[in-house]
């Protein structure tokens, strides 16, 4: 028991170091910012923050449109183009319905992510954190 307890101080030591690797740790964040009715439409506001650390040269996402009554009523492509580590983009959709016509949006999966030499990429889904700011449901 003695030799245990001699080793304690190393441990917390050792696991401190590894709490803020564990805090930075990679992300592609994606916001559903803002509904805003429009002649009769929709149009939705994202948010996207490259914090992957991996310059990405193109950036597009699948989404599926859940109306009201919960059936898939659209899929729109979100392309955020070109997002170098550490940049935020906006982009806005419109959709031809109203904004309470719609319940749910579903990221089916990464449309197009390149790297900055071209080669695709995993970062956009595997660092995905959807979000949203509307009582309309964003994610996976």
């Amino acid at each position: 028991m003695r030799s245990f307890a001699r080793f304690l101080p190393m441990l917390a030591a050792g696991l401190l170091a590894i709490s803020p690797a564990v805090a930075q740790q990679s992300s592609f964040n994606i916001e559903l910012n803002n509904l805003e009715p429009v002649d009769g439409g929709c149009r939705l506001t994202f948010v996207a923050q490259n914090q992957t650390g991996v310059n990405l040269s193109r950036t597009s996402y699948d989404v599926a449109v859940f109306d009201d009554g919960g059936a898939v009523s659209d899929r729109l492509i979100l392309e955020f183009g070109e997002l170098p580590g550490g940049k935020t983009r906006v982009v806005q959709f419109l959709l031809n319905r109203s904004c309470t016509a719609l319940s749910r949006l579903l990221l089916n999966g990464a449309e197009e992510c390149t790297d900055e030499s071209g080669a695709a990429s995993r970062v956009c889904m595997d660092a995905l954190a959807p979000s949203s700011r509307v009582p309309v449901s964003f994610g996976s």
